[in-house]
């Protein structure tokens, strides 16, 4: 705990500011991520040779590493459902069935729910799965990313068989009564119902969606040119997927199958995830889109599409999410120089004074939601509030599992989602852009008035149980 409280700072909140000022004044989300991350590095006195040698210790990482396959072997899945017809094939299955634009906008939500094990796989299945249909019902792209983005990490912590779960209750283990691994995740599963903003979050989604609260704010007229003008984007939007993999166009003379095509490379996917997070506990997921991808690229081949097309589509969908994987390499080089700047703890230093036993909750929540939105990382502020936050709930508490320690628990959880929805460098949310091909900072934009409403229940909330109960 004293390394990590060691920090720069007013300082440290300076390359994190200049990255997300940046990008809403310029919309450019690469030129803002790598000016701040040259702005830290002299900031640290590390001189201009500091900027290449932070992407080097970044990047050289088993997490990039595995983001980077994940991305590859998505874009490459994406491709083949482009080249084969799958998705235009899903698009007219479903029209079929005369779904209104209100239904459309439901079955995205209800698949983001349905994906919950992966807060990485949930936004970018949601979008690639649904963009063409939403499209053809004049939904907005940021419309669609809202929808991705609010129900994959939200339903992800709510969900006591998920990584986020293991890795909360992990933090918990040696916290007061809870002891071992079993414990900790009782008392996770006790917290769920306090997880206000995870709650909130994804009920307003579906609210929004079947109209029962109007669209608001930029996301108001972003539908409305949408619906009166068919434009699914603004005009000059950036959409966080290259021209190589939405311009893809199905192979001529080749009879492809919805389910072959579509299906089987989406069951595996879930299947692998699924299984072996229930065997091993951890959803392994990127090996799950390798594993389709091969068998799609096989199948394609069955049916008559040349080796050689196959390859070409392949790297045209690699080279489509390029746009995000540069901005991801960004986003974790500036969360590396946020821990060395010390931007956490610094933030904690100057709150946890204000800390009571009817203010713990709600403070809780608003200092997870600023380091959330500060680092774009809701793991990390999960790793950074848990073993502040809950000791403190215990104390308060006399050593008990109580309301006050379950809703700490939940505060961080939910602060954290809270704070990595309203920020441009969260990865989650630059994925939800990547699937719905939207301009990442219309995105951003569009999804932070309903992300600050969910929020300010939340928060009311808190307050509530901290005063009442």
């Amino acid at each position: 705990m004293e390394e990590a409280a060691a920090h720069f700072g007013a300082l440290s909140l300076l390359p994190a500011t200049v990255a997300i000022v940046l990008a809403f004044v310029t919309r450019n989300t690469v030129f803002s991520l790598a000016v701040a991350c040259l702005v830290g590095v002299l900031a640290m006195g590390r001189g201009l040779l500091g900027f290449p040698d932070l992407l080097k210790n970044a990047l050289g990482t088993t997490s990039f590493s595995w983001i980077l396959l994940l991305e590859l072997f998505i874009g490459t899945l994406i491709a083949f459902f482009q080249r084969t017809g799958a998705v235009r094939n899903f698009t007219a299955f479903v029209e079929r069935r005369r779904l209104s634009r209100v239904r459309v906008q439901l079955t995205a939500w209800v698949m983001g729910m349905f994906v919950f094990f992966s807060d990485y796989f949930s936004p970018l299945f949601v979008g690639a799965t649904m963009r063409g249909l939403t499209d053809r019902y004049r939904v907005s792209r940021e419309k669609l990313a809202y929808v991705a983005d609010s129900t994959s990490a939200p339903v992800s912590v709510l969900v006591p068989v998920t990584g986020w779960a293991v890795f909360i209750a992990g933090l918990l283990i040696g916290m007061g009564p809870v002891a071992d691994a079993e414990d900790a995740m009782l008392a996770f599963a006790y917290s769920v119902p306090y997880n206000l903003y995870a709650w909130l979050s994804v009920l307003l989604v579906g609210a929004v969606c079947a109209g029962l609260v109007p669209d608001f704010g930029p996301m108001r007229r972003a539908e409305r040119r949408a619906m009166e003008h068919g434009k699914v984007l603004r005009d000059g939007a950036e959409p966080l997927m290259g021209e190589e993999l939405t311009d893809i166009e199905p192979y001529e003379g080749v009879r492809t199958h919805l389910f072959w095509n579509f299906v089987l490379p989406v069951l595996i996917v879930v299947g692998i995830g699924v299984g072996t997070f229930v065997v091993i506990r951890s959803a392994l997921t990127m090996e799950a889109f390798l594993t389709a991808a091969v068998v799609a690229g096989v199948i394609m081949r069955l049916q008559g599409i040349p080796f050689a097309d196959i390859m070409r589509t392949a790297t045209a969908g690699m080279k489509g999410v390029m746009p995000a994987i540069i901005i991801l390499a960004f986003a974790y080089a500036l969360n590396d120089l946020s821990k060395a700047l010390g931007t956490a703890a610094y933030i904690v230093e100057i709150t946890e004074a204000w800390l009571s036993p009817a203010l713990l909750p709600a403070l809780t929540f608003l200092i997870a939601g600023t380091i959330a939105f500060s680092t774009g990382t809701s793991w990390g502020t999960f790793a950074i509030m848990m073993p502040i936050a809950v000791p403190l709930a215990f104390g308060f508490s006399g050593g008990a599992l109580d309301g006050v320690v379950y809703a700490t628990i939940a505060a961080v959880a939910g602060g954290g989602v809270f704070g990595d929805h309203c920020s441009p460098l969260s990865d989650t949310s630059i994925l939800a852009s990547t699937g719905a091909a939207s301009d990442h900072i219309d995105h951003v934009k569009t999804q932070i008035p309903f992300a600050v409403l969910a929020a300010v229940v939340a928060l009311a909330g808190y307050l509530a149980l901290g005063f009442l109960g």
